[in-house]
């Protein structure tokens, strides 16, 4: 008789922790995919920020339609990416070419005194902070949900129901992980 209620215990314990570490799982995975879309909107927000960008900077940099081209190619692909790392390779090369446009502004003084320009570039400027902390947190619900499904006991559990790990977003260009250097020598 003990037998059988120590056993109907251990047995009802395990059906208890089987669903909490369900629950909690398929709460991590919503959480990563909600915090995707918070990505996405910022990036659908500098999409939509970019040819504004393009055509304000294009009259002032005729020699430099190399970089607007490859902003515009950049940006197609990126919304036409199938995959979240095909978009965040993408989106990480769109980071590197505004870049290169605002650099390459620098040289143009005109434009920089354009209030258009300068009203979009501080667009730009607030697009790229909040997404910043959008891919900050992405990067922590996927750091949730990736560390509970590989670890014991809950990797069982994910297993069971085929939960997968996320990819993180990170940069994917060198150059962008270097470090930028400041001289003031001429």
């Amino acid at each position: 008789m003990i037998t059988t209620l120590v056993l109907l215990a251990i047995i009802g314990f395990v059906i208890v922790y089987g669903i909490g570490t369900y629950n909690s799982l398929v709460t991590k995975r919503t959480m990563a995919n909600e915090s995707f879309s918070g990505v996405d909107v910022q990036l659908k927000r500098r999409a939509d920020l970019i040819p504004n960008l393009v055509e304000t900077v294009k009259g002032y940099m005729t020699h430099e339609s190399k970089t607007l081209e490859s902003v515009t190619a950049m940006r197609a692909r990126a919304q036409k990416a199938g995959t979240a790392d095909e978009r965040f390779q993408a989106e990480s090369a769109i980071s590197g070419l505004i870049g290169n446009i605002m650099a390459v502004s620098e040289n143009y003084p005109d434009l920089r005194a354009s209030e258009n320009f300068a009203s979009l570039q501080a667009e730009l400027t607030e697009i790229e902070e909040q997404l910043q902390l959008a891919r900050r947190y992405y990067n922590g619900a996927v750091r949730n949900l990736n560390i509970m499904i590989e670890q014991f006991p809950s990797n069982v559990i994910a297993g069971i129901f085929d939960f997968e790990k996320k990819t993180f977003f990170e940069i994917t260009n060198d150059a962008e992980r270097e470090v930028q250097k400041v001289s003031f020598q001429q």
